[in-house]
């Protein structure tokens, strides 16, 4: 993902490459941390976490090191968010977890990334790359392709130029192949992904359109793809589709999108 992106700022790129650094196992780093991860001096690493905890992006604590601040906390409030599109989404979302059994997703694309806006767990032991928050590639995954496939023509010739990540062997990191496949989404309606970001696991998205009909999210379910037969996927896809088709009628009397 890092590779395909042009024109990049410096400075930028140093903050956001420390913030990137944070995640369950590091909730706490340290100027000699982030000095060895960019191959900087550690005065340079200092300077760069001073003006993050200056705009509020990081906090020193107690002199151990440097956690996420306020604002970071104040900007995954807005993404989840997402224009109302979450609180719309989630009775919808917890009505579609009940009648397929399987733990549903809101996602939206930003750029070339897909956002994970909310998620809905069916008490199950499935663990998923898409948690709140999370932020994958727009290439892998039945609800990045469901937000892919209906991109500007423009903005997707952009999206495919560069290096396309691939995290399994099922993952399309194939320009041609891949827009294959966005033109049979379209033509269908929806998006079936099985082991493209996680292996075993058989994903179902389709699109959330808004006031003028453009794609503003993506609903899906996913589940264990041995446990749901094949006989049973396209009583599911109807559910994901007909929920899709709800919210995207609530969005647009909401005049979102």
């Amino acid at each position: 993902m890092r590779q395909g992106r042009r024109g990049r700022n410096a400075t930028a790129d140093r903050a956001l490459d420390i913030l990137l650094m944070f995640d369950d196992d590091r909730l706490v780093l340290s100027a000699a941390d982030v000095a060895i991860r960019l191959g900087v001096a550690r005065s340079t690493a200092y300077r760069y976490l001073q003006s993050l905890t200056g705009n509020g992006f990081l906090e020193e604590q107690d002199g151990s090191g440097f956690r996420l601040g306020p604002r970071v906390v104040d900007l995954a409030r807005l993404a989840r968010k997402g224009v109302g599109l979450s609180d719309l989404a989630r009775p919808i979302m917890r009505k579609l977890v009940q009648h397929t059994g399987m733990p549903a997703l809101l996602t939206r694309r930003t750029g070339g990334t897909v956002v994970c806006l909310e998620r809905e767990d069916a008490g199950t032991s499935l663990r998923l790359s898409y948690e709140r928050g999370e932020v994958l590639a727009i290439n892998a995954g039945a609800s990045a392709l469901a937000l892919l496939a209906w991109a500007p023509a423009a903005e997707l010739d952009e999206l495919l130029a560069g290096p396309l990540p691939r995290y399994t062997e099922a993952t399309l990191a194939d320009p041609a192949a891949l827009r294959a496949h966005l033109a049979e989404i379209r033509e269908q309606g929806y998006a079936v992904g099985r082991g493209e970001v996680d292996p075993d696991v058989l994903g179902i998205a389709a699109p959330v359109r808004g006031e003028n009909g453009g794609v503003v999210g993506a609903l899906s379910v996913a589940a264990f793809s041995h446990r749901v037969p094949e006989r049973e996927v396209p009583r599911h896809i109807e559910a994901v589709c007909q929920a899709a088709e709800a919210l995207s009628g609530q969005v647009a009397r909401m005049g979102i999108g």
